[in-house]
């Protein structure tokens, strides 16, 4: 069953504690994966989720159309995850932890990492531009349309949709020329 989002805004203006749970049950696991995909860590992840809700509860009464909960959402979400982002980690230390979480890979799920493909995907993923990281992954394991994409960027459609193709072309250069 899926929680339309006019209802969970009608329930929000009604009664708020109800209605974050709705939040939390629609919006809870996807922008988890989300923001994982962008900061990586699982811990960092929790972070930047639980601020994204608290944010999302405290801001709710500035939110006027009810079409626009799910963009409104995950565009907090992206903010916070590229706001941990800029103050914890260089990209490219990323890059680096994915090769030296190596060892600890039974205790994190999100990359198998005895598959070198998905290792590499998410190399050439971390080794985007934050705007077009962003974009791709909304679009590959989401598969937003570009309207939604647009949305969440502050973009036109256009642009997310130009910030997806250049993603995937560097994603694919990346990996036909990376072992």
């Amino acid at each position: 069953m899926s929680i339309d989002d006019k209802d969970i805004y009608m329930m929000m203006r009604k009664d708020q504690e109800k209605g974050f749970r709705m939040i939390m049950t629609k919006f809870g696991e996807p922008i988890y994966w989300h923001i994982r995909r962008l900061v990586v860590s699982h811990d960092d992840a929790q972070d930047a989720e639980q601020n994204t809700f608290i944010k999302a509860f405290r801001s709710f009464n500035d939110l006027r159309n009810p079409e626009a909960l799910s963009g409104w959402i995950y565009r907090i979400a992206t903010h916070e995850a590229m706001n941990l982002i800029a103050k914890n980690k260089h990209p490219r230390e990323l890059l680096q932890s994915i090769d030296s979480t190596t060892a600890n890979a039974a205790a994190d799920s999100y990359i198998d990492y005895s598959d070198v493909e998905a290792v590499r995907l998410q190399k050439a993923i971390l080794s985007l531009p934050p705007k077009q990281q962003v974009v791709f992954n909304l679009r590959y394991y989401d598969d937003m349309d570009y309207s939604h994409i647009a949305e969440i960027t502050e973009t036109s459609p256009s642009t997310a949709k130009v910030n997806y193709h250049l993603a995937k072309e560097k994603v694919i250069k990346y990996m036909t020329t990376n072992d």
